[in-house]
Order: C-alpha cells, then sequence, then structure tokens
C-alpha cells in the first residue's frame, strides 16, 4: 500500500471519528443551547428593553431600566447587604471549616464517627435544613427559644425572624451551618495529602503545633482555600434558598439580597425588565470575583 493511500485511509478515520464525535455532542450542545445559553442571552436583552407582563420584549429602552435600577435607593442598600451576607459568610466558613478540618485530622477513637456526622448539615437538601431551622426558630414551640427560656439563659428571647436584625443573621447562621462541612472536607483532603514526613522533619527539629500550622499545613493547602473560597463565595451570594424558605427577603425587606429581590421583581411584581438588569449587575459582580480569584490563582503557579 502506498503511503498517499495510508494518509487517505487515515483522513477518511480521522473524518469519521470526527463526525461521530459531533454526533454524540450534539444532544449536550442544543441541551445547553436551549436551557442555558439562550435564557442567559435573553435576559441580557430584557435588560436593555421594556417588558410587559409576560415578559415579552416591547419597546428598546437602551440604559433607561440601569437608570432607574441605581437610582433606586433599596437597590444599593440590598447590594451592600448582599456583600455584606457573602464576605461574612465566606470568612465564617473558612475559619470554622478550617479548624474542624484540623481537629478531624488528628487521631483519635471515634474520628471516623465524628466525620460522617458532621457531613449531615451538607449532604442533606439545602430546603430540609432550613425548614428544620425555621422550625428551630419558632418563637413558641422553637428548640432554640426553648433551650434558651429553660436554661435561664434567655428568658424573653427574641422572635428570630420577626425582627430586621436578628432575622438578617439568623439566615446567615444556617447558610454557615450548612456550608461549612463542604470547607472542612475540602481543606481535610488537601492535609492528607501533604506527605508525613515534613511533619516527621519538623518534630525532629523541635517544631511546635502552631509553626507546623503555619509552616507546613496552611503552604500545603493554600491553593485549595482559594479554590474553596471562590466557590463558596459564588454559592453564598446566590443562597436564595435559605433566605426564602426561612423569611422571604422579610421582615419588610430587611433580609433580601440580590438573588431574592430579582425573584420577587420577577415572578412576584411582574417587573421582568429591572429583574434582568438585577440579574446582568449580580452577573458581573461574580464575573469580577472570578477573574480577580482566576489571576490571583494562575499569578502563584508562574512563581
Amino acid at each position: 500500500m502506498s503511503s498517499q493511500a495510508v494518509v487517505i485511509k487515515k483522513s477518511k478515520l480521522l473524518n469519521e471519528e470526527a463526525r461521530l464525535a459531533y454526533i454524540l455532542l450534539a444532544p449536550a450542545v442544543i441541551v445547553l443551547v436551549a436551557f442555558m445559553f439562550y435564557p442567559i442571552i435573553y435576559v441580557f436583552l430584557m435588560s436593555f428593553f421594556d417588558t410587559d407582563k409576560l415578559g415579552r420584549l416591547r419597546s428598546f429602552a437602551a440604559f433607561k431600566n440601569y437608570k432607574v435600577l441605581f437610582q433606586t435607593k433599596d437597590f444599593w442598600t440590598i447590594t451592600g447587604r448582599s456583600i455584606l451576607w457573602t464576605v461574612i459568610g465566606v470568612t465564617t466558613k473558612t475559619l470554622f471549616g478550617l479548624i474542624i478540618a484540623l481537629l478531624l485530622n488528628i487521631e483519635y477513637r471515634g474520628r471516623k464517627f465524628a466525620r460522617m456526622l458532621f457531613i449531615i448539615p451538607w449532604a442533606s437538601a439545602v430546603p430540609i435544613s432550613a425548614m428544620l431551622w425555621q422550625w428551630v426558630y419558632n418563637p413558641e414551640f422553637g428548640l432554640l427559644n426553648f433551650t434558651l427560656q429553660a436554661t435561664g439563659i434567655w428568658k424573653n428571647p427574641p422572635i428570630w425572624l420577626g425582627q430586621p436584625i436578628s432575622a438578617f443573621f439568623a439566615c446567615m447562621w444556617v447558610d454557615i451551618w450548612i456550608g461549612i462541612p463542604f470547607m472542612s472536607l475540602v481543606f481535610l483532603a488537601g492535609m492528607q495529602a501533604i506527605p508525613n514526613e515534613l511533619y516527621e522533619s519538623a518534630y525532629i527539629d523541635g517544631v511546635n503545633s502552631f509553626q507546623k500550622f503555619f509552616y507546613i499545613t496552611l503552604p500545603g493547602i493554600t491553593e485549595l482555600i482559594m479554590i474553596a473560597t471562590l466557590l463558596s463565595s459564588l454559592w453564598t451570594f446566590n443562597d436564595f434558598n435559605v433566605i426564602y424558605i426561612l423569611t422571604k427577603g422579610g421582615p419588610g425587606g430587611a433580609t433580601d439580597i440580590l438573588i431574592t429581590s430579582v425573584y420577587k421583581n420577577g415572578f412576584e411584581w411582574l417587573k421582568f425588565n429591572i429583574a434582568s438588569v438585577m440579574a446582568v449587575v449580580t452577573f458581573l459582580i461574580l464575573a469580577i470575583v472570578s477573574i480577580v480569584y482566576a489571576k490571583i490563582y494562575f499569578g502563584r503557579e508562574r512563581k
């Protein structure tokens, strides 16, 4: 067989493989376009149009919707609250996740059971966890107020979900409670990947526990911390379920963040153009955060 025939045969084979690959990928591409890319593009379009009560585009409004939203005081309040919600939530999850991962990494009896028990909040469905805490916070027969009164710690505890400040932090605690196990498991996996020889050498050199943590453990899981905090930031910023199930954004909008406000504007008040602008703003904020994280992460890898 001549070399030219071999080349033709290989070319046909590659073409057949490429054709098969396209056929296999086609269903996934169609689903992505229909249920992901098209809705995203349509939301961007709606932000520049006036819409009717069914979300249909009417007249081109240019940046009028953005101007209306940016001139609304509530928008900036909700945006600031969303950032505060994310910063406090992610910081707390990271710190407690790191502490718990260190405790779960120590050898002791019952460690496997402790790991299994600790994963329950994260493994449970978020709506179920939120509904559980809704019962715990109940002012009349909830476990929290009953315990505070029975032990004498607080004779007249507040209505946790009925007052602005307490409702905000009560929702935040539920989000943190759900998110800590994920951070702990990620950090624990990173700690167990660190070679034990490093700790043995440090022990021989007389290094104490704090020095081991700051010079061996922490540098060994720094990249994992960055990835985990990025994912947690994206999830926390968009945490709709916890707030909507516990308070629906109340009382008086005191627990609304951008994602719950998008839902209300779109599906309760039928202001699809304003809801789409808020969705675009949310997307841009998360995109900026992701780009900054990526630059820091890949900048570290180049060093």
